[in-house]
């Protein structure tokens, strides 16, 4: 019983990754859009937010920043 326990758990925190990277791409989008549309300090700031999720909740390396 331990095994199916831990395989679920292990399936619910899968589950709980794709939605955040779920997530960072809707942001992806978002910040792309409002640079797209001049509201370049907006995209900025999210850009960084999006960082700090990136790095602080999901371990992740650090992004190179886009051309």
């Amino acid at each position: 019983m331990p095994d199916d326990e831990n395989d679920g758990q292990l399936d619910e925190l899968e589950r709980y990754r794709r939605a955040a990277e779920d997530a960072l791409q809707q942001l992806d989008w978002c910040i792309g859009y409002l640079h797209g549309i001049r509201k370049k300090s907006e995209a900025q700031t999210l850009s960084r937010n999006r960082q700090a999720i990136r790095q602080n909740l999901l371990h992740r390396d650090r992004e190179p920043t886009p051309a």
